[in-house]
């Protein structure tokens, strides 16, 4: 974990509720996809994370979704605004579990998916990917996500893709993988555990420092409770105790 000073290099928006920022400067901390970052905003008190979903030489891609105030004033961050950032938090996903790998996302979800997605191709695989929201103007970056691996869209209203969301497809549909990477809404992620256990799952949680003091990001798993901040926010599928 790092203290560090990023910088604002743009800050877009990409879809009706959701934008794009890229910062830069030291990011040397950030090791692998499925790590999280943690902003601090002015005005408010905690910290805010998010899931970093691209990494590049000297600086990173964060998605968010305005969902609050925080967020709301994110928008109007300007670019050469300077943040305050913990970075290299969390426990990111462990590529070498999958040659045929499987990449699911929900919403939002997407986010560290692209990341992902570019370590396989690094590895010389390009993997499958299960992207579900509600409506077609919930999905964003589709022609990004096309380069980096085979793209499979759903939608719950069928307004784009396959009718239903990407569980429902799995069930439906035959797809070859050897191993799934998950993230999305918590309902999506338990109901996926259900039909398969073979993956992992990259979880959300309110969070009060970050970097696992509080113990306010706890779970169940099989192995007792661990901290989403921590010892995840990737766990394996199996160990994940949803109640």
């Amino acid at each position: 974990m790092k203290n560090v000073i990023l910088k604002i290099k743009k800050n877009e928006q990409i879809s009706d509720s959701i934008y794009k920022m890229v910062l830069e400067g030291p990011i040397d901390e950030i090791k692998r996809s499925g790590e999280f970052i943690e902003i601090e905003l002015p005005k408010y008190y905690l910290r805010r994370p998010f899931s970093v979903s691209r990494i590049n030489e000297n600086s990173i891609e964060i998605l968010y979704k305005v969902l609050g105030h925080g967020t709301y004033d994110m928008t109007t961050y300007r670019a050469d605004m300077e943040l305050s950032c913990l970075i290299g938090l969390g426990n990111g996903f462990d590529c070498a579990y999958a040659k045929q790998p499987l990449l699911i996302a929900g919403g939002i979800g997407i986010a560290p998916m692209f990341a992902l997605a570019e370590d396989f191709i690094k590895r010389g695989i390009k993997p499958i990917i299960l992207y579900g929201a509600q409506d077609q103007s919930d999905l964003v970056c589709i022609e990004e996500l096309k380069k980096l691996g085979q793209l499979i869209l759903c939608t719950d209203n069928g307004s784009l893709g396959f009718h239903g969301n990407p569980v429902q497809y799995l069930k439906e549909n035959l797809i070859h993988f050897d191993f799934y990477y998950a993230c999305g809404p918590v309902r999506m992620l338990e109901a996926l555990k259900e039909h398969s256990s073979n993956g992992c799952l990259s979880l959300e949680a309110r969070m009060g420092c970050g970097f696992g003091a509080c113990m306010g990001c706890s779970i169940k798993t099989i192995n007792g409770p661990k901290r989403v901040c921590k010892e995840g926010p990737v766990f394996l599928a199996s160990e994940v105790i949803f109640s």
